[in-house]
């Protein structure tokens, strides 16, 4: 799995915003390594800088020098919508006759296509096959029309999926959250101004302070002096569908999401995935990194049921080698595993292990350890995961292998233990998750462990009553 991608907005009271909003993406850079970009504005003209790459590549002092203004939007790209090429990184600027426009956006529609082909009919020219560009020509077409609060609303109502949006309108710098919270999106203080950014981990950054997450359907606008705020919640949900894999696996464990800090939401994992299905053992080890939390509150908990389990650090990390899943033969991405990862002999010689994971996509890498810790010496390698079975793709802005791929798409848990030739394997319940996050199950987006999901995405089911917008139609101003 990759990840999806990372945005920012800042606004300030007298400096430049692009240093801060090029550290924000350092601090994001997690999200997306495809390309980086940054967009300003001073009040008199919009500043634009998007390259391909790592945000360290993507710019240089001069690049940040020319990013004049105090108001300004960056974005971390994955490519989850659209080509993998420039013209689809962010953020998207746009040129219209009530002025500029710049957005970000970190999630993914399902109706892009049948919004972009009403907007094409009507003369608008697409530069990229991507979704983003949909969602800013349909925001400078009711921007036309409407103010900026009920333009944004127009739009919110058309677009169907998951995103969460940071967009720049001349000098104002606003933030958006889909009306399901799908996708992450917080406010911080900063001494001389404002920031909105997919994780608080960017606002810890710029030595900001958490305000809190933005709301499921509300819309935060920066005062573009940078001294506060307005927010309008302008859809009212009755379900949210938080993306629980973003506490599993995507977020940094450093950054609060949703009211929750994620390293202690994966700790708590580890716990119940001990209370579940905890198997003695000599040693409990982490796959690095992402198992790291999850097992060290694994081996809490046995260890507070009265076990001799220890917690050990048994697989080193090469942090040199590139991701596996991005390698384009299966060979050379079991050789990867090999480079990525060396066992710590003296802790499994002769020992039972268990290992802890976030998840198990392909299998790839699940097999080539279990042969790794065997060749080292381990008596027996027992498998725990800290979330289900992932049996379906997600098309919410999670880059997923296809059904085919997913080793749990049409296998059961016993016999992907038999092929990755563990000793035994369980993963968490949806129980587990749904308890943890304080939610009911109606309030998470489960699509990729349940097959149902809570956008209406043809061919697919649904876990709750979706109606899907009407593009036939552009919304009047009394609908809105």
């Amino acid at each position: 799995m990759h990840e999806k991608c990372g945005v920012v907005g800042i606004s300030l009271e007298d400096r430049d915003a692009a240093r801060p909003l090029y550290y924000s993406l350092y601090a994001l850079q997690h999200r997306g390594q495809e390309s980086a970009g940054i967009v300003t504005h001073d009040g008199f003209q919009q500043y634009s800088h998007v390259e391909m790459g790592l945000v360290g590549d993507a710019f240089d002092p001069g690049d940040l020098e020319a990013l004049n203004g105090s108001n300004g939007i960056g974005h971390v790209r994955y490519p989850t919508a659209g080509s993998v090429n420039a013209c689809c990184a962010q953020p998207f600027s746009v040129s219209f006759k009530s002025g500029s426009l710049g957005l970000s956006h970190n999630g993914n529609l399902v109706n892009a296509d049948e919004i972009g082909d009403e907007l094409a009919d009507l003369g608008h020219a697409f530069t990229s096959d991507g979704d983003t560009e949909v969602i800013a020509h349909d925001l400078a077409r009711n921007l036309l029309e409407e103010d900026l609060v009920r333009a944004v609303k127009r739009t919110m109502n058309r677009i169907h999926g998951s995103y969460s949006l940071t967009i720049m309108h001349d000098e104002t710098v606003l933030g958006v959250r889909d009306p399901q919270g799908n996708r992450p999106l917080c406010i911080g203080e900063l001494k001389d101004g404002y920031v909105l950014a997919s994780e608080s981990a960017a606002i810890d950054t710029l030595d900001g302070e958490l305000i809190r997450d933005v709301k499921p359907g509300e819309l935060v606008v920066l005062h573009a002096d940078g001294t506060g705020y307005d927010t309008y919640q302008l859809v009212e949900p009755e379900n949210t569908a938080n993306c629980f894999f973003e506490h599993v696996y995507f977020a940094r464990p450093d950054s609060t999401i949703d009211e929750n800090l994620v390293y202690e939401v994966r700790r708590e994992l580890g716990r119940k995935l001990w209370e579940e299905s905890g198997v003695e053992s000599d040693v409990v080890l982490p796959v690095p990194d992402s198992g790291r939390a999850f097992a060290s509150g694994y081996a809490e908990a046995a260890q507070d049921d009265g076990s001799d389990i220890e917690f050990a650090e048994g697989l080193m990390k090469n942090r040199y080698v590139g991701r596996t899943f991005i390698m384009p033969t299966q060979d050379e991405r079991e050789r990867a595993v090999r480079l990525k990862l060396n066992p710590i002999k003296s802790t499994i010689e002769g020992k039972s292990v268990t290992i802890i994971d976030d998840s198990i996509v392909r299998g790839t890498t699940s097999t080539q350890l279990i042969k790794l810790l065997k060749d080292a010496g381990a008596e027996e390698v027992n498998v725990r995961i800290g979330a289900p079975p992932i049996v379906a793709p997600c098309y919410m802005g999670i880059d997923m292998a296809s059904r085919d791929e997913l080793i749990a798409g049409n296998q059961s848990v016993e016999e992907i233990r038999d092929e990755i030739e563990a000793d035994s394997l369980s993963y968490l319940s949806i129980d587990a998750i749904a308890e943890t996050l304080d939610k009911s199950r109606t309030d998470l987006c489960l699509g990729c462990v349940t097959g149902e999901y809570p956008y209406d995405i043809e061919g697919e089911a649904t876990d709750r009553d979706v109606v899907r917008p009407d593009i036939g139609t552009q919304s009047s101003p009394a609908d809105d």
